[in-house]
């Protein structure tokens, strides 16, 4: 059976980056976000859900990003709607994720939040990539359509990076050298593959 870590880390902090070194080190990566955009696709298993929730936010191309972000953020009863709608199938990718990889002796389960909505339960290890606020600030205000006051709302339902960094089991620095957070995953995989925990 799988150890299975969770890699979690706040908006910027670089969580693609760590998760694509973990799959080039051949570790499987079940990733929440991913799953979710294509469910949120065309012909996507949530759009009628969605549609009927937030009408006007889907169409021939799948979930208008923006247009659901704008109908949910700030809003928390709306937001837990759309929980309630996307986790449950998310969950269910999930299980099937780790029935396919159980010959593995380690997986790695993606989940941007892992620590806010409980995820850390069902993992036995947990990784949290961190980069100076500085430069998670830069990296996010260079996306598209971002905004602080969008990027305030955003971190507004992230756990700050200072109390994932001291609930995590590893920490993954992104604020240096890509080498240096290769290195880092490297480790984490070394003392992963040592451990029985979870076994």
């Amino acid at each position: 059976m799988s150890l299975v870590l969770g890699l979690t880390g706040s908006i910027g902090m670089g969580k693609s980056t760590v998760a694509a070194m973990f799959r080039k080190q051949g570790v499987p990566v079940f990733d929440a976000d991913a799953e979710v955009r294509r469910m949120q696709g065309p012909g996507g298993l949530l759009l009628s859900a969605i549609e009927k929730l937030h009408p006007g936010t889907t169409g021939l191309q799948g979930v208008d990003r923006a247009a659901l972000g704008r109908a949910v953020l700030g809003d928390q009863p709306a937001l837990r709607r759309l929980e309630k709608v996307i986790h449950p199938e998310v969950e269910k990718k999930r299980r099937a994720f780790l029935r396919r990889y159980r010959a593995r002796p380690l997986v790695v389960v993606d989940v941007p939040l892992l620590f806010e909505k409980g995820g850390w339960r069902r993992v036995d290890l947990t990784a949290v990539v961190s980069a100076p606020a500085w430069k998670q600030s830069a990296r996010v205000l260079e996306r598209p359509g971002m905004s602080w006051s969008r990027l305030e709302q955003v971190r507004g339902l992230q756990l700050g990076d200072a109390a994932k960094r001291r609930r995590a089991d590893f920490v993954i620095p992104t604020g240096g050298t890509r080498q240096e957070t290769r290195d880092a995953v490297r480790r984490i995989i070394a003392a992963c593959m040592g451990s029985d925990r979870g076994r």
